[in-house]
């Protein structure tokens, strides 16, 4: 049953209020002014709370402003008998949900409660989800090359300079793209992910720039590209490196500039967004051979970050299994197990060719197929694939 909060200085009011909405299925309490009213929501959660804006002792808004600092995802309906179109429009520039004159229509009361309700369900699944998410892209670590790009991103990801990031497949390049985008001030917007090496030479431009209807055989309507979709946010081009020639002269266009053209298109499209890139490559050498531009290069390379293999961070390894076994465990719904030290010990001897990613998999394989507690004896049997 959601729970509401009246505060409002005028028993008759408070008492048909909750006469009213207690048969709506609310719960209510009541506050006879602002003090009263800051008391009870600093003991309780409430769905909504509704507040007359004439009182005794706080006046409305600064109850409101009170309310907004205890926790501004509390939707508050101001009510008023004295109200008008400055002070209606002050109380929602504070964060006032919204503002309702007296004498009240009882079901634009009620249908605001409900909207209300809906935002407040919104923001805590939203704040769930994003727990859910920072949590899946936790960075993992306390050797000192970790420390080293935790302390670059908490610098760079404020900015909007360009980075390039560098390492080994499933070292977690992905993943320092994500924090760099999560900390800096585009946030709020998309960050589009490209993965250059799984879409076809021939395709790339469409896929980053769009295109126009009949620009060829396929293209049957209209379609914006990555760059157009990440508008204000983040375009992450992972596998740099294996990009086509022609898609890198537009790419380095659209960095110069900041315009594309869609693929058979005339008209120029001004695009705001930062640029990450990652790449398993030597840039240099792919240079040198001719395979990559050189001024494209200097471009993406404002600041260059380089995650190191999991080879070279084995002492991340305790506090990665420990991370992964929680994680996992909860993904399938399985008690959390536990690795004895001499089986850390053991995980610690291997050579992680596949880094991070080929860690994760080995300890989900030890959950699955060991119990409780995992042994030395079982890493030495399944962390590795059978021989014949």
């Amino acid at each position: 049953m959601a729970k509401l909060l009246i505060i409002d200085d005028e028993k008759s009011i408070r008492r048909t209020l909750r006469e009213i909405l207690e048969y709506e299925k609310y719960e209510v309490d009541e506050a006879a002014d602002g003090m009263e009213g800051i008391a009870l929501i600093q003991k309780n959660k409430y769905e909504v709370v509704l507040c007359d804006i004439k009182m005794p002792k706080m006046d409305g808004i600064e109850v409101l402003d009170k309310i907004m600092q205890i926790s501004s995802d509390i939707p508050v309906v101001i009510i008023s008998g004295h109200g008008n179109i400055e002070t209606a429009v002050e109380a929602v520039k504070k964060g006032a949900f919204d503002f309702i004159a007296k004498p009240l229509d009882l079901n634009r009361l009620l249908v605001t409660i409900r909207n209300a309700m809906d935002k407040s369900t919104l923001v805590t699944e939203t704040k769930v989800l994003k727990k859910k998410v920072n949590k899946t892209f936790d960075m993992i670590g306390a050797s000192k090359p970790i420390l080293l790009i935790q302390e670059m991103i908490e610098r760079v990801a404020p900015t909007d300079a360009r980075v390039l990031i560098t390492g080994g497949n499933g070292s977690g390049k992905e993943l320092v793209a994500r924090w760099l985008h999560e900390k800096s001030n585009r946030a709020n917007a998309p960050m589009v992910e490209v993965n250059c090496a799984a879409i076809p030479s021939e395709l790339i431009e469409s896929e980053l720039f769009g295109h126009e209807k009949g620009a060829f055989t396929s293209a049957i309507s209209q379609r914006k590209g990555k760059f157009e979709q990440a508008e204000g946010g983040t375009i992450f081009l992972d596998e740099i490196g294996d990009m086509s020639f022609s898609a890198q002269a537009k790419v380095l266009r659209a960095l110069q500039e900041n315009k594309i053209t869609r693929v058979g298109g005339e008209k120029e499209i001004k695009v705001n967004v930062r640029i990450v890139a990652a790449t398993n490559k030597d840039l240099r050498k792919e240079i040198a051979a001719g395979n990559f531009r050189e001024d494209l290069y200097h471009r993406l390379s404002v600041i260059l970050i380089h995650v190191p293999s999991l080879n070279e961070r084995k002492e991340d390894i305790p506090l990665l299994a420990e991370h992964f076994l929680k994680t996992i465990c909860e993904e399938h719904g399985m008690p959390t197990k536990t690795f004895t030290k001499e089986a850390i010990k053991e995980l610690q001897k291997i050579n992680w060719t596949g880094n991070i990613r080929e860690f994760r998999n080995v300890v989900e394989r030890l959950i699955i197929l060991c119990d409780k507690t995992i042994t030395e004896k079982e890493v030495l049997a399944f962390a590795r694939p059978l021989k014949d």
